[in-house]
């Protein structure tokens, strides 16, 4: 049986409440002062505690960091009458599961008791995972599919040569992260690494940010400054979105890699260099070049060797091991603990579509980290993230039927089980609050 705590200094509140959670069959101890709330707490070691901001001989906040440090499995859900900015950050803060708002409204209140044992009750049943000594190597390809195979193939053969790569993916497929990788297993590893993103810097000065300039070659230019080319030396210089590049600019750029030569913007003397080029799309360059948009000339002299990164629709086996590295990088850079998942939560973020490709599973992971009230992260929450960043583009047809489907399959389940509402979040597979949820936004009664 489920235990609650329940701590307020008004006798109105605990009486209520106790008789409410008792009729539902919880186990419930309550109290008046911090002080017997504390001492009911280590006497019972409830599930959930119910606890009051403000209480006759200490603040609720003070009562929350010496539960917190007893490092109990309990979930704590603070209530007051007092909407202050602060207290509520200081008690998220301190872990405390939820923060309610007086007057209590007692549906509010179950669900939130009911997230936070369902919550427990995650956390007991999943096996915690093995937690990190040391941060995870930034500049790793993760992938065992077969696209994936094939790139670590091509980037072994770029080992020993310093041939231009155009790389074409959609956006958010890892395209910078293949050219560190293919800088760093090279030859000339130690020499830098220089980028430049042809889509971030205004026409008329993108000539001087890869050239260089010498002083007084125009207004501004109070000193000379060496170019991204110079800068790269005979390491590699990578030129993300090159499909941005200006078609002026282009023609320049044509001639450096012709020659292995440039010059600065107002300079005398060319300068060379032996910098590999490693050039990056998100746009489909041979279209462009039958548009005009692009030279052809230019084109033929970047995909020497070409690389495709398939979108992560197209490598959903890879999700797995994406999901188990960003989080080890999580964790290590957030100083969090949240490396475990619920059953299902692998299936359901296979299921997605990805429109944002590998950097959008990374976020989603570092939004579902940051939410996490335990040490699991939930389907519901996955759930809850994934509908919340959908792109406004969606279809109509998913727009428009899949929550009248929903509602209707959820009322057709309840009927069936006679409305017997933890049996049918169990069949549908999601937990009780999210059925209570679905049941008050949809409107659901009983048929007939």
């Amino acid at each position: 049986m489920d235990k609650i705590l329940i701590i307020d200094d008004k006798h109105s509140i605990l009486e209520s409440l106790e008789m409410f959670f008792a009729e539902k069959g919880y186990r419930v101890y309550k109290a008046d002062t911090g002080a017997a709330g504390l001492a009911l707490f280590n006497r019972h070691e409830p599930d959930v505690v119910i606890l009051d901001i403000r209480l006759p001989d200490t603040h609720g906040i003070a009562l929350l960091e010496q539960i917190q440090a007893l490092e109990k499995p309990a979930k704590v859900i603070m209530i007051t009458a007092f909407q202050d900015m602060e207290t509520t950050i200081a008690a998220m803060k301190l872990g405390a599961y939820d923060y309610i708002h007086k007057p209590l409204d007692v549906d509010k209140v179950e669900q939130a008791v009911e997230r936070a044992l369902y919550t427990l009750k995650i956390d007991r049943e999943t096996p915690l995972a093995a937690e990190i000594t040391q941060p995870p190597n930034p500049e790793v390809i993760i992938g065992k599919s077969d696209p994936m195979r094939n790139i670590f193939k091509t980037i072994g053969l770029l080992s020993q040569n310093r041939a231009p790569v155009l790389i074409q993916g959609e956006t958010g497929t890892g395209k910078e992260l293949i050219a560190r990788v293919i800088h760093r297993n090279s030859l000339f590893a130690m020499e830098p690494f220089i980028t430049f993103d042809c889509s971030a810097i205004v026409e008329t000065l993108v000539e001087s940010e890869l050239f260089g300039h010498e002083k007084g070659a125009f207004t501004g230019a109070t000193q000379s400054k060496a170019g991204k080319i110079e800068l790269a030396g005979n390491g590699t210089l990578f030129l993300d979105e090159i499909g941005e590049l200006p078609l002026t600019m282009q023609r320049k750029f044509l001639g450096f890699l012709q020659r292995s030569e440039y010059d600065r913007v107002g300079g005398k003397h060319p300068f060379t260099s032996r910098c590999r080029i490693i050039a990056a799309t998100n746009r489909n360059l041979a279209e462009m070049v039958n548009s005009g948009l692009f030279r052809q000339d230019l084109f033929f002299r970047l995909k020497v060797v070409m690389i495709h990164v398939p979108p992560l629709a197209d490598r959903r086996t890879d999700i797995p091991d994406l999901v188990s590295h960003f989080l080890q990088k999580i964790n290590w850079e957030l100083g969090t603990d949240i490396f475990s998942l619920e059953k299902g939560v692998i299936d359901r973020l296979s299921a997605h579509t990805w429109p944002g490709n590998v950097r959008e599973l990374e976020n989603v992971l570092v939004e579902a980290v940051v939410r996490a009230r335990g040490k699991v992260i939930l389907v519901d929450e996955i759930e809850t993230i994934l509908s919340s960043n959908h792109p406004i583009t969606t279809t109509r047809l998913r727009t428009y039927s899949l929550p009248h489907m929903e509602k209707k399959h959820i009322r057709m389940t309840l009927d069936r089980l006679n409305w017997n509402r933890s049996e049918t979040a169990r069949v549908l597979g999601i937990s009780l609050p999210t059925l209570r949820n679905k049941i008050r936004k949809y409107g659901i009664v009983p048929s007939g």
